[in-house]
């Protein structure tokens, strides 16, 4: 079983992206928001994850087999590991078809990445 929280991406009525914290011009991060980001983060910091998570969001359409992304360097087992890491902390969702499973990385996901990181706006 694990304990591994995800990330809250999506608003309750599905409109679009929560993001995981504020900007970090904005304000400081509250400890929950931070714990968030860090989990994220922290997925990302393998770079074998972080080829896995690129090859998955930059597959034409949006989605990738298993079959297609496997060849980083590592071996399928490892490479399943990795997934399920990605996975587990919000930045992937899955689904089987057949004997293959296909990865996606949600839009929201990705705006959701990019807002800690944003730049104050000009008002």
């Amino acid at each position: 079983m694990s304990h591994t929280k995800g990330l809250p991406l999506l608003e309750a009525d599905g409109r679009g992206a929560a993001p995981c914290c504020p900007p970090l011009t904005e304000r400081p991060m509250t400890a929950e928001e931070a714990g968030t980001a860090a989990r994220m983060f922290k997925a990302l910091g393998d770079p074998v994850r972080l080829r896995l998570f690129s090859a998955v969001a930059s597959h034409e359409g949006g989605e990738a087999c298993v079959c297609d992304i496997s060849d980083v360097g590592v071996s399928q087992p490892t490479v399943s590991h990795h997934l399920k890491k990605l996975k587990e902390a919000g930045l992937l969702t899955s689904e089987r078809r057949g004997t293959w499973v296909y990865y996606r990385v949600q839009p929201s996901v990705l705006a959701a990445m990019g807002k800690p990181l944003a730049l104050p706006t000009a008002a």
